[in-house]
């Protein structure tokens, strides 16, 4: 039998409950996770970070990418971004496009890793 998406203590769903929509499968009402505001999931089940977390973290930079030596080749694609996406990486300065290439490569790698 499924858990309640809702605490009967709190009323608040949990972030575990909340989850990770990573499965195809789910049979979550995502449409109601969605809804959630933050202050409605109670994320008192998560501990807070340490120093030692912070430690242990490591900063996460894509491939060389770009121009210069160890640059990787580029290919010019059309690609639809949403508008308030591009505005907000336009937002950070004229190197958008940089910018952008790096998350891009940021998330395959990170994908590429998990799989």
């Amino acid at each position: 039998m499924r858990k309640s998406n809702t605490s009967s203590t709190s009323g608040k769903t949990s972030a575990v409950e909340a989850g990770a929509k990573d499965s195809i499968h789910s049979r979550t009402d995502w449409a109601r996770v969605d809804a959630l505001a933050d202050e409605d999931i109670d994320t008192s089940d998560i501990p807070p970070l340490t120093e030692t977390d912070f430690a242990r973290s490591e900063w996460r930079f894509p491939a060389a990418t770009g121009s210069g030596s160890g640059a990787l080749p580029q290919v010019m694609v059309e690609v639809s971004v949403d508008e308030d996406t591009l505005a907000w990486f336009q937002s950070q300065g004229q190197d958008y496009p940089q910018q952008m290439r790096a998350a891009l490569r940021l998330y395959a790698e990170a994908h590429r890793e998990a799989a």
